[in-house]
């Protein structure tokens, strides 16, 4: 047994000094911090305010695994979609969690004579993220960004921050300031 006042970051008697189970306390509470995406780099060197909202992925899960582990309306976490038109040239859709996009209202107000989604290897090319973690933010290649009328109509939302089990809240005017993202009607509901 080590004497009393050693610094071996207990009493004396095996027990945790009382400063030390106050640090060990704070560093359990405080929220996970999760390292730079090519997104958070992006949104960061733009000056955008955003939180960050790291869950546990969840293969095949989906924005309602998500919504459901951080507390939030499935309505509001976008999901970020790689699509093509009929000459394979790539496009981003954004679109509310909790819906699908009708190809053909897409197609019609893009004036595309077809859209549909890219293949997972495809996507992933295009953006240099994983599908599961594909954030419309800091993508490899630049694409037309299309959005969900709306998906702008709310004060805060929730959209992948290029990674899988991370989501970025922030306002959604920041998608069509920074992305230049055009308005489009053409949400089903799932």
């Amino acid at each position: 047994m080590l004497a009393h006042g050693t610094n071996d970051g207990n009493d004396g008697h095996g027990n945790l000094r009382k400063s030390d189970r106050v640090n060990i306390i704070r560093a359990m509470s405080k929220p996970k911090h999760v390292s730079e995406t090519p997104a958070t780099v992006f949104l960061r060197r733009h000056g955008v305010a955003f939180t960050e909202h790291p869950y546990d992925y969840v293969e095949h899960g989906g924005t309602a695994e998500s919504a459901r582990q951080l507390g939030e309306d499935e309505h509001r976490v976008i999901k970020t979609l790689i699509m093509e038109d009929e000459n394979a040239k790539p496009l981003v859709v954004l679109m509310h969690g909790d819906c699908k996009v009708s190809t053909k209202n897409l197609a019609r107000q893009i004036g595309a004579k077809a859209v549909s989604p890219c293949k997972p290897e495809v996507a992933q090319r295009h953006t240099g993220y994983l599908v599961g973690g594909t954030s419309p933010f800091g993508t490899k290649k630049t694409m037309p960004v299309y959005v969900e009328e709306t998906v702008l109509a709310f004060d805060r939302i929730v959209i992948n921050g290029g990674r899988r089990g991370f989501l970025v809240g922030l306002d959604p005017k920041s998608l069509t300031a920074l992305l230049g993202a055009k308005p489009v009607q053409c949400a089903l509901a799932d």
